[in-house]
């Protein structure tokens, strides 16, 4: 199934070549795509899917809009 992803600020690094578009698995939950895209599950503290807050244990659709971010500080 094709997914768009994005990965922010220090995880930019493991942002995927075709991030519209991309190909998950069937079925595939969050946390399994941030495994198959090689991130520490510690370094994801904020997931967006399709704009929402979520948690790594839901199921990617087609079509859905996928945002890992790490801690974000500020000062």
């Amino acid at each position: 199934m094709k997914i768009d992803v994005k990965c922010f600020a220090t995880l930019a690094k493991f942002q995927p070549e075709v991030s519209d578009g991309y190909e998950a698995k069937d079925g595939a939950t969050i946390a399994e795509l941030i495994d198959v895209l090689g991130i520490d599950p510690a370094e994801v503290k904020i997931i967006f899917l399709n704009g929402k807050h979520s948690a790594p244990e839901v199921v990617i659709a087609p079509g859905d809009r996928v945002g890992l971010f790490p801690a974000v500080g500020g000062g």
